[in-house]
């Protein structure tokens, strides 16, 4: 599976950096934004796409206001997604940036129009936010137009998992990616359960990954650990900028470290691997082996004493020692000499 021209089937990990409300109202930011992310190794960066009409109702009731013990408590949810939401009119410019410096760019759709307009600009996939997995024809919607699925399934259950899941094949789509992610903002570290990441691999039959609403960089690496293949991080150019989302995003200096641990950690999985490397060879010279541990005349017997099992591991293999005692020297064995099948008899 290929999210652009990033092959999900090698050994590398795709990572993303979300930029999600962290753009200041200022398109030169978010255009700065784009080239930091690719400056300290990101392989994509992801934009949303919506209206605060596009998500809510311009409504003061009670329950349009954000309770729950979030960053954005006491807030309208229209006040929220007017502040957060990045203007269409930017998207044309930003792709086309992010195309001239050399980086993927992709974007979350929240309705079926937003999925409209993006076609024009021929994303490598679509993004479907966690709180977005219970809209079925948004799902169905974006996965007919043929292009990979990255489907974030924080507030899921099992069944709605499995649901957005055929969505997508019904519609003969299956590049999916599930993000095991957990939809608060900060995310309690506790509240992670990254072994979730393998169990949706398996379970669905997909490629899984991770959404990371954590703060710091631990999360990420222990998730590329256990196979996640697609890490999705909140990324700001500067703390200073502010917004909804500057509170757990990781800054320039910051998401850099991650990268880099993650690109150190792809190196210490490798692959499954008990050849015998030149490296493995050479290193065998610090092994025991059998060795003679005094002046051995012709004719004496090997005892525990006179044959030894020591460093380093140019004589017989320690596995033969106690068929070696009890025989008989053929020659005169010196000390420190190396033990060889034919020096018995």
């Amino acid at each position: 599976m290929k999210i652009g021209t990033f092959d999900l089937n090698g050994d590398k990990t795709f990572v993303i950096a979300e930029l999600s409300a962290n753009h200041g109202s200022r398109i030169e930011i978010a255009k700065e934004s784009i080239k930091a992310a690719k400056e300290v190794g990101a392989d994509a960066v992801k934009i949303q796409t919506y209206t605060a009409d596009t998500l809510t109702l311009d409504c003061d009731k009670e329950e349009f206001i954000i309770k729950g013990g979030t960053l954005w408590d006491d807030m309208k949810l229209y006040d929220l997604y007017k502040e957060a939401h990045l203007p269409w009119e930017w998207h044309e410019e930003l792709f086309a940036y992010a195309k001239e410096l050399g980086i993927e760019i992709f974007s979350s759709p929240f309705d079926k129009s937003a999925v409209d307009f993006l076609e024009r600009f021929d994303p490598i996939a679509y993004k479907i936010a966690s709180f977005e997995i219970t809209d079925y024809e948004l799902i169905r919607y974006a996965a007919s137009k043929g292009r990979p699925m990255i489907i974030s399934t924080g507030i899921a259950t099992i069944g709605e998992i499995q649901d957005a899941v055929d969505i997508c094949r019904s519609e003969g789509n299956d590049d999916i990616v599930l993000l095991k992610c957990t939809s608060a903002y900060p995310a309690p570290l506790e509240d992670a359960n990254l072994r979730t990441i393998p169990n949706l691999a398996e379970t669905f039959g997909v490629v899984a990954g991770f959404s990371d609403h954590t703060t710091g960089v631990t999360a990420p690496i222990a998730a590329v650990t256990l196979g996640a293949k697609v890490i999705e991080k909140h990324f700001i150019l500067d703390k200073s900028i502010g917004g909804p989302d500057a509170g757990f995003s990781l800054d320039k200096e910051e998401f850099s470290q991650m990268v880099k641990a993650i690109r150190e950690t792809e190196k210490l999985l490798g692959k499954v691997d008990y050849s015998m490397t030149e490296k493995k060879k050479k290193s065998r010279q610090f092994a025991r082996s059998l060795y003679v541990a005094e002046n051995i005349k012709a004719g004496e017997v090997f005892t525990e004493k006179n044959i030894r099992s020591v460093r380093p591991g140019y004589g017989l293999h320690p596995k033969h020692l106690k068929e070696i005692l009890g025989k008989k020297a053929r020659k005169d064995l010196p000390f420190g000499e190396r033990l060889q099948w034919e020096d018995a008899e």
